[in-house]
């Protein structure tokens, strides 16, 4: 399902229009990634949890040359699914 396909979905079972569906859609990510900006994490009990990791800085090779290459710190987003979500599955 793609972010047009998720807006459609949206619309039809909330009864709302299609410009509805993805200002709620637009609103919902705005407000994840700004907490996630702000180093916090977003909670969705039954559904599952965004948070931010710390990947620490290691050594790598480059696949075509074999060479060493240094890969810096980085910080990445990460969801981890609740259990009601796992069990619906």
């Amino acid at each position: 399902m793609n972010r047009k396909e998720l807006v459609d979905a949206l619309a039809e079972k909330t009864g709302h229009t299609k410009k509805d569906a993805e200002s709620f859609l637009n609103a919902f990510m705005d407000s994840v990634v700004g907490e996630l900006k702000k180093g916090g994490s977003v909670n969705l009990v039954g559904f599952g949890s965004f948070k931010v990791s710390e990947r620490a800085a290691r050594e790598g090779r480059n696949p075509r040359t074999g060479e060493s290459i240094k890969i810096a710190a980085s910080k990445v987003p990460t969801f981890k699914a609740g259990k009601e979500f796992k069990e619906s599955l």
